[in-house]
């Protein structure tokens, strides 16, 4: 249950983010004791998945681009992909809020539904957060909780896997070139960007199979996150360029083969699952699979003995990846 509030123009629009659409707003899942509203949630859980996700205007988004509504949906599932990296159930997400004076209204309220429509999608709820002024930019820091018996982490690749990965990628990095260069982008690649769907029953699912060796969300880009997988699994991984699934806005965003290869490797924001495999034992399955969630099952590359990412052409050349994925404090990508 949710506990009520006391009187105080900050706990009014606390109230309005909780109950803007009525009894429906106050739902919460039965893994909930204590709710919004008082010091601290209370969960009942045992093995505790726990991450933590900012977005920030100017960096993450810029409101040009996107609703209300896409800013804090955007916000809340790229967090909850988090918790698809470890295959884990979704019991709770937490905001806290960072919101310009001008934004302290109808803005803020319809951000919060937007942000609120994502947890409930994964099956659960907003448990609360933290509110406060600033003189901008707007700042979303959402927490998110799952339970997590099983954990798969990014160790458990070993020389010999398969490398995999679900459906199609760099649509949303199509997107934003677009805005970027002043254009309107394929609405294909807007939704990528603006509604990320978190594969969190994909990976409960795979994981259920045991097929899972290591996992990785793909946040990054392939290239980076490939690289993340590969250091804490202290292997080497081999992408074959021509294998890897580049979503058809990247195609129709861009003529030139290394442009398009480049926004699905690096570009970032796919939020799908990369996985590392025993061969040969998700073959089976895929076609279940695709039935089942209606995305894609693509074995991208494998993995040896070494250290590093790299890439192989169709003509059996190979090179040493001559990019990563997205890096805050990095170099600005070409």
């Amino acid at each position: 249950m949710d506990t009520p509030l006391g009187p105080g123009a900050e706990f009014d629009l606390i109230r309005a983010f909780l109950h803007s659409r009525g009894e429906a707003g106050r739902w919460l899942p039965p893994n909930v004791l204590v709710g919004p509203g008082d010091d601290c949630a209370v969960l009942r859980t045992a093995a505790l998945a726990v991450s933590v996700d900012m977005s920030v205007e100017g960096v993450h988004f810029r409101r040009e681009w996107l609703e209300p509504e896409e800013i804090g949906y955007r916000a809340a599932a790229a967090a909850l992909s988090d918790l698809a990296a470890m295959a884990a159930l979704p019991a709770g997400v937490l905001v806290a809020a960072a919101v310009p004076t001008r934004d302290a209204g109808d803005f803020m309220v319809r951000v919060m539904a937007g942000a609120r429509e994502a947890a409930e999608r994964a099956g659960t709820g907003i448990l609360g957060g933290d509110l406060t002024r600033t003189d901008g930019p707007l700042v979303l820091d959402v927490l998110v909780l799952g339970d997590c018996p099983s954990p798969v982490t990014r160790r458990g690749a070993v020389p010999g896997d398969a490398l995999w990965v679900t459906g199609e990628l760099g649509a949303a990095a199509a997107a934003v070139s677009a805005w970027q260069r002043g254009r309107t982008p394929a609405l294909a690649a807007r939704t990528a960007f603006a509604r990320p769907s978190p594969r969190l029953a994909e990976a409960r699912w795979l994981a259920e199979r045991g097929v899972l060796h290591a996992l990785i969300d793909l946040s990054d880009g392939l290239a980076g996150d490939a690289g993340h997988l590969a250091a804490a699994s202290g292997v080497r991984i081999m992408l074959e360029t021509d294998s890897i699934p580049v979503h058809s806005a990247v195609l129709s965003a861009s003529e030139r083969p290394d442009d398009r290869l480049r926004l699905a490797l690096a570009g970032g924001d796919d939020y799908e699952l990369c996985f590392a495999s025993p061969p040969g034992v998700v073959e089976p399955l895929r076609d279940e699979f695709v039935a089942q969630f209606g995305t894609g099952l693509t074995r991208v590359g494998s993995v040896s003995a070494g250290s590093g990412v790299s890439l192989r052409a169709a003509d059996g050349s190979e090179r040493e990846l001559e990019f990563a994925g997205f890096d805050h404090f990095g170099p600005p990508q070409p």
